[in-house]
């Protein structure tokens, strides 16, 4: 075989590898953000969300509401302040990650029980769509929600 030959099915081989093994750890990295969204939940039903997404937002993170768009942790923090409610409860139906493990997103149904102005219950459900980024710390954190 001619050496060029033999380079080119050294790399089709190396590469073929590396993205086996990256496809395993997909999983575990899934596994991951599934383990993070249910803690992020379970911190907002337990000590209201105003706790919860300051803990879970990252630096750079955005948040999309009443068709507004708040960015960075220090805005996302004075819009959340006074929001204590512990009524807001989530799961996703699907998480998908990156290749690299630096990105990955998720989505499914949530549920936000509150009251209004007259102090009746109120529901109100919905789809949520989360971006998630691996920090330095090797923790996920929402950079979109």
């Amino acid at each position: 075989m001619k050496l060029s030959t033999v380079l080119i099915l050294f790399i089709f081989i190396l590469f073929s590898c590396e993205t086996k093994d990256n496809k395993k750890m997909v999983e575990i990295w899934k596994e991951e953000v599934i383990k993070t969204e249910t803690e992020f939940c379970n911190l907002s039903k337990k000590e209201g969300m105003n706790v919860a997404f300051m803990k879970y937002v990252a630096d750079d993170g955005v948040l999309l509401r009443n068709n507004r768009l708040i960015k960075g942790k220090n805005s996302i923090k004075q819009f959340m302040i006074n929001n204590t409610s512990k009524g807001l409860s989530w799961k996703p139906d699907f998480v998908d990650v990156s290749l690299s493990g630096d990105l990955a997103y998720t989505y499914g149904k949530y549920t936000y029980v509150y009251k209004d102005s007259s102090h009746n219950t109120k529901i109100s459900k919905g789809i949520f769509h989360t971006v998630w980024k691996r920090q330095p710390d090797n923790t996920w954190k929402f950079v979109w929600d």
